[in-house]
């Protein structure tokens, strides 16, 4: 049964010093509930690969501000301002990459590919201690696959079997990051029995996925907000 209660699976799974693939592009896509779960446990020394570190107080930003993020892997820091601060601090570890060397790096990761070539970041601050090579008279620079022992995504709906179905823009980083982990949490708004979703609407098939959680937070245009109470 992957149907799993997110605190138990939580602390089951994620052990300190774990890299985590974190899905969502600022908190649209982002697994709230399973980030809440993050922020009463104790693990620390975590890496986190998400595109962004939340926004302040919200999301990967509360984890942030407990001092559990050793170091961060994205593309939009920009979106939570505290970020700069833990870094200039020394408190926090930044590996920046342009979005789409992100995205494609986590998808190599997902393939077994070791890494590739881009033109993207050549002769910028991004490409020092990097190896470049001429392909065709271009100089291009060697991105390392991701890879992450935990992943934690988020999509709107899953079969009991780990079928999963998104969202919209929701979709975001999350089937990629299915991918590339060792262990796949995914957290969802609804659970229906296998055979319910049609084979045409799954993204993510459930051989991806370790364990499946029900959403307690979801993002509205107020902000953040508790639905756990309502459902049950």
């Amino acid at each position: 049964m992957k149907v799993k209660e997110p605190q138990d699976i939580i602390r089951e799974i994620v052990k300190p010093g774990d890299a985590i693939m974190v899905g969502g592009f600022g908190l649209i896509g982002s697994p709230l509930t399973l980030i809440d779960e993050l922020t009463r446990h104790d693990a620390d020394e975590l890496t986190i690969i998400s595109n962004n570190v939340g926004e302040a107080g919200r999301g990967l930003g509360l984890l942030l501000r407990q001092g559990k993020i050793k170091k961060a892997i994205g593309s939009y820091f920009t979106s939570n301002r505290e970020v700069a601060q833990w870094y200039n601090d020394g408190k926090l570890e930044l590996q920046l990459l342009p979005q789409g060397t992100f995205s494609e790096a986590i998808r190599a990761g997902g393939a077994g590919i070791g890494g590739f070539y881009t033109p993207t970041a050549v002769g910028t601050e991004l490409a020092k201690g990097k190896e470049t090579k001429v392909i065709d008279g271009q100089m291009y620079l060697f991105e390392k696959a991701l890879k992450a022992d935990v992943a934690l995504i988020r999509a709107q709906k899953a079969d009991t079997k780990g079928n999963l179905v998104y969202y919209k823009t929701a979709r975001n980083f999350n089937p990629m990051m299915a991918t590339a982990a060792q262990y796949v949490i995914a957290e969802v708004d609804e659970i229906v029995e296998e055979g319910d979703l049609s084979p045409e609407e799954v993204v993510t098939p459930y051989l991806y996925v370790d364990a499946i959680v029900t959403s307690r937070l979801i993002l509205t245009k107020e902000g953040v907000k508790e639905v756990w109470e309502s459902r049950n």
